[in-house]
């Protein structure tokens, strides 16, 4: 379910986790999930590293298929000696162009290093794709948590301060003492305490939201989206098993295509290329000339590169444990982030299904009580707290649900397919 495509999808599929995305709201700086993904691939650093590490592993390639290039070179004998050698007289002057050939696949060797280092260059930047994306989300799902957590305190804010009218004419009437209203005075401080530690949070998750998106300051209004929109995950045996076709382990075959083939190299090194010269030379003693030829191969007698091959053969065989070490690491993070969204929906469970409407329902008939004087002011407060507190657990809960989420998206690398709940 996982096998679809790859980074390409999982930008829809991130922003498919926000309903009503697809269009951007008529405020200019309101920012939308799709918006932030785009704007966080055209400006990552890591990602134009990543671009730049394909152009390296491509000059390099090109490189390695060059063919050696050929010398030119240029001899006189038999002058500025004595007697008969004296100046240039019997001077013999020979003018060689000489050329060595590789051979035993020296150079197919080295091409196919080249070829498939390209080809870990290439998926590496897939993976820093998708851990963009990842991390993109994840800071706009913060952003919009931060935004969501202050509303509900200002609705507290608000429906303590709905209170003051009523507690003041209890005070009048002798049904209330004054202090009441300091304690109601000092409750709403100290959601606004709250609010403004919140709002700290929140302009952290801008920053950070801001910089991914290439951005020093957060330079947009709002962000938009909804978060309780849900559905129930798949077995967490699929996603292990969807994580195989990861950039990150994708990348280790290529890994080895490139280590088999410097193996391979270093084994053919110690074969001798041969060398073979033509030259003209000529004879001043007797105006000749004649054709010089000449073949040199070297004896790999002292250095057989033995310490390159075993190198490349301990290279070789570490490239096995560094992927199942690779794909370990993997398999725990996304067994974390999977654990959290479980435990995110059983917690919004017992959130929906009890706390939530028990707190709404204990507070309203509180509330209501308190104007026929059953009930003191600080049950009133107290139950107003409560509800907040579950509504706070409850966008905590949901942010958790996302981010976990988004974070196994950037693990198998295509939409973390749910099965999507109605509407509320």
């Amino acid at each position: 379910m996982f096998r679809r495509g790859m980074a390409a999808r999982l930008a829809c599929a991130a922003a498919c986790l926000i309903a009503g995305l697809a269009v951007a709201p008529s405020h200019a700086q309101t920012l939308t999930m799709r918006s932030a993904l785009s704007r966080a691939l055209a400006a990552s650093p890591r990602l134009t590293a990543a671009e730049r590490d394909v152009g390296i592993a491509t000059g390099q390639r090109i490189q390695a298929g060059a063919l050696l290039n050929p010398e030119l070179s240029y001899e006189q004998d038999d002058s500025f000696g004595s007697g008969k050698y004296r100046g240039t007289r019997s001077a013999e002057t020979t003018l060689q162009i000489s050329q060595a050939f590789e051979l035993f696949g020296k150079r197919d060797a080295r091409i196919a290093a080249g070829a498939a280092g390209i080809e870990v260059a290439a998926i590496q930047h897939k993976a820093v794709r998708l851990e963009v994306l990842s991390e993109t989300a994840i800071a706009f799902l913060g952003v919009l948590g931060a935004q969501r957590r202050i509303q509900i305190l200002d609705e507290q804010i608000a429906a303590i301060d709905r209170l003051t009218p009523l507690l003041r004419r209890r005070v009048e009437a002798g049904a209330s003492s004054p202090a009441e209203t300091g304690r109601a005075e000092v409750a709403s401080a100290l959601v606004k305490a709250d609010r403004e530690r919140f709002k700290a949070t929140l302009a952290s998750a801008r920053r950070e939201l801001a910089v991914l998106m290439g951005d020093p300051a957060a330079k947009f209004g709002e962000v938009s989206g909804r978060l309780d929109t849900m559905g129930k995950p798949p077995t967490f045996q699929s996603v292990v098993a969807a994580i195989d076709a990861n950039p990150q382990l994708v990348r280790w075959t290529a890994v080895f295509a490139q280590r088999n083939a410097e193996l391979l190299l270093a084994r053919l090194k110690p074969y001798p290329d041969v060398r073979i010269a033509a030259g003209w030379r000529h004879f001043n003693e007797t105006n000749d000339d004649a054709v010089r030829l000449s073949l040199s191969v070297p004896i790999p007698v002292f250095d057989q590169n033995q310490g390159n091959i075993l190198s490349a053969q301990e290279s070789l065989a570490k490239t096995k444990a560094e992927r199942e070490a690779n794909r370990n690491t993997l398999i725990v993070i996304a067994g974390r982030a999977y654990d959290s969204v479980q435990g995110s929906l059983r917690e919004l469970a017992v959130l929906r299904e009890t706390a939530i409407p028990k707190a709404v329902e204990a507070s309203e008939a509180i509330s209501q009580g308190y104007g026929q004087g059953r009930f003191t002011l600080l049950e009133v407060l107290d139950a107003q707290a409560s509800v907040t507190q579950a509504r706070l657990r409850e966008q905590e809960a949901l942010q958790n649900f996302h981010a976990g989420v988004a974070t196994i998206e950037g693990l198998v690398g295509n939409p973390f397919t749910l099965a999507r709940e109605s509407a509320r």
